[in-house]
Parts: structure tokens; C-alpha cells; sequence
């Protein structure tokens, strides 16, 4: 496996991160109770115990209340603030009961005091990485540059990062900040391959609206940007989720053929899925979106197991559901 360019930078995060969406419950406004909590040790300790010792977070997940169970957990086990690192997304302000719609929202004054609720609910000093979670339309990058700049400046961020965001939007916020983007956040796996649609089908005509924007991947490489991959196992698609009559048949064959490696490497499906986007020479660090401890442990051996380049292109061809040009 490829070395993180969160490690180049001296960063020590692990080739897995636990995403934390799925703590707190429902995504409404119950409180948090304790079952919450033993549910978030649960899948703390299942983390640590694969060695995963970074988390993912944003300010909206089950509404702040997963960050607010993250948090109960830190300060029943106050020793493992110094030994994980924590990662926390702002930017999307969440419909309200007669609002239409989600709006992003990269102003400065936004994005200091989500900063603020964010490391209240955690019960921590500072945050080692913040993302920018969707591009804002309305952002003005010299405004968000002077965000980073105070957030860097009071010691409650230490790194910065982005999610869901092209080249382009890239190189614009960085135009605009003397702070490093050091991370971009995208969804990808075996069944979100158009990251990978963009490099083999330069030219063609019948994907160019099913990619993503050109050169994206390529400029994080260059640029030592870490790529994260949000929902890199799919929902269970390939790894034993109960599949319904609506699937294609190259999901089907897809889980098909992950349950034939597993079983010929003596692994779990779900340790081949991230193996095949660890596979990929741009060191690519999966954000597994599960809080269930068993799932959790299944993944374990993402980091060991090794593909052929023909295992990785049957994986890739299976999914597409298409011959390579």
C-alpha cells in the first residue's frame, strides 16, 4: 500500500477512518440518551481495535447529536484525545421544519461558529482537520481564507481540508488562503466509480456526463492532497446486504465476484471492497460509514490484502457493467 500523504505531512492517521454519521440515531431533534453512548464506546473501542485511530464527523450529522456522543465518550476516556485524531465537516445548514430545502454556507461568520458548536459538542480544544463539506455558490474565497486564517490563528484547527469539491474549486479557495488543503473528500467505491470513468473515458462520447470534473484526481496527487472516500462499502452492496429486484445485474455480479475473492483470500467481502480503492496508487484512505462493531472488525484486513491488477480490473469491469473501451 501506497504511503497517506496525511503521513508525508506528518500527520499519523491510520489507511482506515471511522465515519461517525450513524451515532445518535434518527437525524432529529431527541436527545441524546445513554444507550446513544454505549453504542458510541462500542464502535470507538472496534475502531481502536483494528487500528483505526482517526474520526470523521461534520456539524450535521443526526443533527450534532453524533458529535455530541463522540464527545460523552472523550470525556469518559479523556486519554484518547491526544491518541485520535479528529476530523469535523461545516458548510451545510439543514432545512427546518416549512424550509424547503439544505442551503451551503461558506461565510466567515458562518463557518467560525460552526467551528465553535462543533468543538463544544466534542468537548475538545481544537480540531486537527476541518472540511468545507459542499461547494457554496455564493463563496467568496478571500472570505474563507480569512475563516482559516483565524481558526488556524486561535489553535482551534490545525489542518484544513475540503469535501466534495473539483480541482477547480480547489485551486480557488487556495488562491485565497496561505493555508494548505490538505484533504478532499469524495464519494467513492466500487459501485461510485466515476473518478475513475474520467480517466479511461477521455474522449468517449457515451460517458462524458458521467464523470468527474477532468483532472481532479490528478491534481490531489500532485498537490499531496489527501483523498478520502465517503461510503467506500456501498450500504452493504457488495458484502452481503440482501439485494432487491431493482438492482442491475452488475451489482449482482459485482457481489458476486467480491464473495468469490473473499472466500479464494480467506477474508471478508468487505476487506476486498477497500482493498480495491487502497489498490489505486493515489493512496486513497476509506471513511467506513458503519458505527456496527462487527462490521466494523470485518474490515480489518482492507490494509494487508493485496489485488492483481487483474482481480482490480475484473472488480472494475464488473461494476461498470460495460467492456473498457
Amino acid at each position: 500500500m501506497k504511503t497517506l500523504p496525511l503521513n508525508k505531512r506528518g500527520i499519523p492517521a491510520s489507511r482506515l477512518v471511522l465515519g461517525c454519521m450513524g451515532l445518535g440515531g434518527g437525524w432529529n431533534r431527541e436527545p441524546v440518551t445513554e444507550e446513544h453512548i454505549k453504542e458510541g464506546h462500542e464502535a470507538v473501542e472496534a475502531a481502536l481495535q483494528i487500528g483505526i485511530n482517526m474520526f470523521d464527523h461534520a456539524d450535521i450529522y443526526t443533527r450534532g447529536k453524533a458529535e455530541k456522543v463522540f464527545g460523552a465518550v472523550l470525556k469518559e476516556r479523556p486519554e484518547l484525545r491526544e491518541s485520535i485524531i479528529l476530523q469535523s465537516k461545516c458548510g451545510i445548514k439543514l432545512a427546518e421544519p416549512g424550509e424547503s430545502s439544505n442551503v451551503f454556507d461558506f461565510s466567515k461568520s458562518h463557518i467560525l461558529s460552526s467551528v465553535d458548536g462543533i468543538l463544544s459538542r466534542l468537548g475538545a480544544e481544537y480540531l486537527d482537520i476541518l472540511l468545507l463539506h459542499r461547494p457554496d455558490p455564493l463563496m467568496d474565497p478571500e472570505e474563507v481564507g480569512e475563516a482559516l486564517r483565524l481558526l488556524k490563528e486561535s489553535g482551534k484547527v490545525r489542518h484544513f481540508g475540503v469535501s466534495n469539491m473539483s480541482a477547480g474549486q480547489i485551486k480557488l479557495l487556495q488562491a485565497y488562503s496561505d493555508e494548505p488543503i490538505i484533504v478532499n473528500q469524495l464519494e467513492m467505491s466500487l459501485e461510485k466509480i466515476f473518478w475513475l470513468d474520467s480517466v479511461v473515458s477521455v474522449n468517449q462520447e457515451a460517458w462524458k456526463d458521467q464523470c468527474l470534473p477532468e483532472g481532479t484526481i490528478e491534481h490531489c496527487r500532485l498537490e499531496n492532497i489527501q483523498l478520502q472516500a465517503w461510503g467506500p462499502l456501498a450500504q452493504g452492496k457488495y458484502s452481503g446486504r440482501p439485494l432487491g429486484d431493482e438492482e442491475p445485474e452488475a451489482v449482482r455480479s459485482t457481489a458476486r465476484l467480491v464473495q468469490k475473492l473473499a472466500e479464494e483470500k480467506g477474508t471478508t467481502p468487505e476487506a476486498v471492497v477497500l482493498s480495491w480503492l487502497m489498490t489505486h496508487p493515489a493512496a486513497i484512505q476509506p471513511v467506513i460509514g458503519t458505527v456496527n462493531p462487527k462490521r466494523i472488525a470485518a474490515c480489518k484486513d482492507a490494509d494487508k490484502l493485496e489485488l492483481t491488477r487483474k482481480e482490480w480490473y475484473d472488480l472494475y469491469v464488473s461494476s461498470r457493467g460495460v467492456r473498457l473501451p
